[in-house]
């Protein structure tokens, strides 16, 4: 079958973009598309902030500002493999810890977007 349309980015909402943009910049190594992409004419803060991972390898991810905080679970949410403690030091929350019925903690970002965590030799 022929596809009919093929992957490009992630997005996630946020009522406070900017500091959202940083958190995920922070654990993940990204870095925002406009610091490795200089240009002179500044966009305004209140644009979408893209995010890139530096090495090329891994999906850019718009964190796009809206007005209303999250209120219902994700239909969709990111995976990650790292270090659940430690992303809670960073500001996650711990939703759900890893048992017998899953591998991965389930944890949500500082406004509440869910995502799953995989211990790097689970990947």
């Amino acid at each position: 079958m022929t596809p009919i349309a093929r992957f490009k980015d992630l997005c996630l909402d946020a009522t406070d973009h900017q500091a959202l943009a940083d958190w995920w910049c922070a654990v993940m190594g990204y870095r925002r598309w406009a610091e490795l992409h200089p240009d002179p004419s500044t966009r305004p803060r209140e644009d979408p902030v893209l995010i890139v991972d530096p090495t090329g390898t891994a999906p850019a991810i718009w964190i796009v500002p809206v007005p209303e905080p999250k209120a219902v679970k994700n239909r969709m949410h990111l995976d990650v493999v790292g270090d659940t403690d430690a992303l809670v030091a960073a500001g996650a929350t711990l939703l759900r810890r890893r048992g017998d019925d899953i591998a991965w903690d389930v944890l949500a970002d500082p406004e509440g977007n869910e995502f799953c965590c995989f211990r790097p030799t689970a990947a």
